[in-house]
């Protein structure tokens, strides 16, 4: 799958929502949005098991997070 890199670091709410919103809009059923993200974004969750789409997770070393967000099959 080709990843469609978005970092959303340093934007305020709910900007880093909305950009993570608009790529879904675009993205292709063999793409994958890979999201560099500040903060845990908590409140996408729900918006993403609602509107069919897996994600996964993983804190990095200086403490921004790897959001990866791809269409559930």
């Amino acid at each position: 799958m080709q990843e469609i890199p978005l970092n959303v670091c340093e934007l305020e709410p709910p900007e880093p929502m909305e950009r993570v919103l608009d790529a879904l809009a675009t993205l292709e059923p063999t793409q994958r949005l890979a999201v560099r993200i500040d903060r845990e974004p908590r409140p996408l969750y729900r918006i993403l098991d609602n509107h069919g789409y897996s994600h996964s997770i993983a804190l990095r070393p200086d403490q921004k997070y790897d959001l990866l967000i791809w269409r559930a099959s």
